[in-house]
């Protein structure tokens, strides 16, 4: 005789609580204020921007209005230069920040394993960060020339922070995760793949967060020197023939530009929790 289902009904979820229907809503009008501050700055600034050339007590020459950039920005769009420019900007700094990345990954990797090595490059990393890299642009322009100098000052300023702060992160890992690998039989290798990596993707993503805007100045201070292309290169030779409506659109072009790079790593980030967490 085969069993007979159970026809008891199953319990009907409760209703959330009071207290945290409010909290909902504090938390959505904490948002919409956030928001609407960020929002209201905006305004300010270009509010402020606009209308104090406008009464004389900056000068217009040297600020020009926000009013003039649209104008601008549709005639340097219209004749091709803007994405020209633009993208010019964009894949160097995509290949720095790349190069930037992997290096800074492989060279902290090595400092993790070996403490002797960390022990003899220590001091001499530290320099190196802390040494100005707009000093390296001549330099790097008579090495590698136009093109590639671009390249080597985006991985001269990102590629220091990058090993500084993923060899911390490697060593932040939990020092009882890597005995528990060690006992088990695992080896120096495994240890680091297995344990040390995986471990240090929080640290990773806030590498990447610095990286991407490290990358960028770079590639624009390597296009003020040497470069035939390029947002860098629009702001210097708009400065240069004072027209500084081409100046500031290329500033507000780079700031949407690295706006949109920081949103890419940010959506990266909220994946990478989502699959972890």
């Amino acid at each position: 005789m085969s069993a007979v289902p159970s026809l008891t009904p199953l319990h009907a979820v409760a209703a959330p609580s009071s207290q945290y229907r409010r909290y909902l809503q504090r938390t959505r009008r904490q948002t919409l204020l956030i928001m609407a501050s960020q929002l209201g700055l905006l305004v300010l600034f270009f509010g402020l921007w606009e209308l104090l050339p406008r009464m004389k007590l900056i000068n217009p020459m040297l600020t020009s209005y926000p009013s003039a950039l649209w104008p601008t920005f549709l005639d340097l769009l219209a004749n091709g230069k803007l994405l020209h420019h633009t993208w010019a900007t964009v894949w160097a700094t995509m290949i720095g920040f790349a190069l930037s990345m992997v290096l800074g990954i492989l060279a902290a990797a090595a400092l993790w394993w070996s403490e002797f090595i960390y022990k003899v490059v220590d001091p001499y990393l530290v320099v190196a960060n802390a040494m100005p890299k707009i000093a390296f642009v001549p330099i790097f322009y008579i090495w590698l020339g136009s093109e590639y100098s671009i390249y080597g000052m985006a991985v001269a300023i990102a590629v220091f922070v990058t090993i500084m702060i993923m060899f911390s992160g490697f060593r932040a890992v939990d020092a009882n995760k890597v005995k528990l690998a060690v006992t088990f039989g695992a080896t120096r290798w495994q240890v680091l793949q297995k344990v040390v990596l995986p471990g240090s993707v929080p640290t990773l993503i806030a590498a990447l967060k610095m990286n991407v805007g490290l990358a960028l100045v770079g590639v624009v201070v390597g296009e003020f020197q040497s470069a035939n292309a390029g947002l860098g290169f629009l702001i210097i030779n708009g400065s240069q023939i004072f027209k500084m409506n081409i100046v500031m659109t290329s500033i507000t072009v780079l700031a949407v530009v690295s706006g949109l790079m920081y949103l890419a790593i940010y959506y990266l980030e909220a994946a990478v929790n989502r699959r972890y967490n």
